[in-house]
């Protein structure tokens, strides 16, 4: 049976924020992570998005800071996190979190809100810091951020912080920070790779003063989500999309592979009606704030994401994720669908898989089938009665531009939906898709 919160040993003032927000039962990760962070251990956590994570690094050390008499003004705890909005997500957590634990207080740190407005945050000396990394060091040159009182480094997301390209910034860093016999690290991802093990090698204590908590695929595994694809041809994408659409009570997350794709793709949506966003590297802070809020808010029904600018993403409502573009891999796949069924909540997730793409997302169904509390992933053609595109098709990707018939279908006008731009194959740097 789960413990509750109060029997892991959490302080009075968390418990007290817990309670008025009505969480009694900790997550697995929780349960497992946090009993061990009271104990002052390094903890290597493996954990999916939607899971917890947060909680299960932030309620711990609420509770020792909380108890802490330490008078510094300088920040003692550091959180580094791939994105912006990872960034905000985690800031405003800790916060709600620490509503009654004195001497806790996070600020966020991130590229595209001005360093002026940071330095006069900063001024009022937050104990909790969560940054992104390329900004933090543009503080830390600047000395407006000092790391020699840090007791507490976490690396949130270190798979996709490592995918960005960020291994040299962490480990410039963390050099910055006292080395001492206390200091205490957490370091969690979704996978566990030789680099992100290599990087708690090195930064991390050794023996008994680290511990590792790797749930078994069944926790992993998104197991509150339907999972489902359709095969369909490059042409028919779009039309079968706002199918699939127009029922949606809920707010939808649609993945596509490039910016100039998601543009289009909520360009589209919009004219049929949907109150729909779109969400990419390319916008300013600004403009990624305004449509966050906006469907925060749900004055928007739809965002239209790119894999890196969804990094982060966090709102209850959404119940359903779509993948206009089949992901390159099984990983990107799986923190895609998290963005729905958050923290335990029921979602569905569908895949449209065209023919070219289609011995790409075999390597998904393959895995799917393979956890024990998957059902894997079913496929639509039949219920929708949509024929399966021809397999001679499968080498024979197609790059031809938009173009639009006029006749109807359900009452509403289709679009022959495809783009000229051969990133179409989704075989698109990293770069390419922020």
């Amino acid at each position: 049976m789960p413990k509750t919160f109060a029997e892991l040993g959490l302080g009075d003032s968390v418990l007290a924020a817990l309670k008025e927000s009505g969480f009694e039962t900790p997550f697995p990760i929780q349960e497992a992570a946090i009993p061990l962070i009271l104990q002052g251990k390094d903890v290597l956590g493996q954990a999916h998005t939607g899971t917890g994570k947060t909680a299960a690094f932030a309620l711990p050390l609420l509770s020792k800071m909380g108890g802490s008499s330490h008078g510094s003004r300088q920040p003692q705890a550091l959180v580094l996190v791939p994105t912006r909005e990872l960034a905000v997500q985690v800031t405003g957590e800790i916060n709600r979190l620490a509503r009654h634990t004195p001497n806790a207080r996070a600020v966020a740190v991130y590229g595209g809100e001005s360093f002026g407005l940071q330095r006069e945050k900063l001024r009022k000396g937050p104990q909790i810091i969560v940054a992104t990394p390329g900004r933090l060091i543009d503080h830390l040159q600047r000395s407006t951020i000092r790391l020699g009182d840090i007791m507490y480094v976490v690396l949130d997301e270190a798979d996709r912080m490592l995918d960005m390209g960020f291994i040299d910034d962490i480990k410039f860093i963390l050099s910055r920070i006292s080395n001492n016999r206390d200091r205490q690290t957490m370091l969690f991802s979704a996978t566990m790779s030789q680099e992100i093990l290599k990087l708690a090698r090195d930064y991390m204590r050794k023996g008994d003063m680290m511990r590792e908590v790797r749930l078994n695929t069944e926790q992993t595994a998104v197991k509150s989500v339907s999972q489902a694809y359709l095969l369909v041809g490059e042409q028919e994408k779009f039309v079968r999309l706002v199918d699939i659409m127009r029922p949606l009570k809920e707010q939808a997350i649609v993945f596509a592979a490039t910016k100039n794709r998601t543009d289009r793709l909520a360009r589209d949506l919009r004219q049929e009606g949907f109150r729909c966003s779109a969400i990419h590297g390319d916008l300013h802070q600004k403009q990624r704030d305004t449509v966050m809020q906006r469907f925060r808010k749900g004055a928007d029904s739809v965002l239209v994401a790119t894999d890196i600018a969804a990094r982060g993403i966090d709102v209850p409502a959404v119940g359903h994720v779509i993948n206009y573009d089949v992901p390159i891999d099984t990983e990107t796949y799986f923190h895609r669908i998290g963005r729905t069924a958050r923290a335990g909540a029921q979602g569905r997730a569908v895949s449209l898989v065209t023919p070219d793409r289609f011995p790409d997302f075999e390597k998904i169904l393959r895995q799917s089938k393979g956890t024990s509390s998957s059902a894997g992933i079913s496929r639509l053609n039949e219920e929708m009665g949509i024929p399966a595109p021809a397999r001679r098709s499968m080498q024979q990707p197609s790059f031809v531009k938009y173009r639009r018939d006029h006749h109807h279908h359900h009452n509403h006008r289709r679009h022959h939906h495809q783009h000229n731009d051969s990133s179409n194959n989704n075989r698109t740097s990293s770069k390419g898709r922020r």
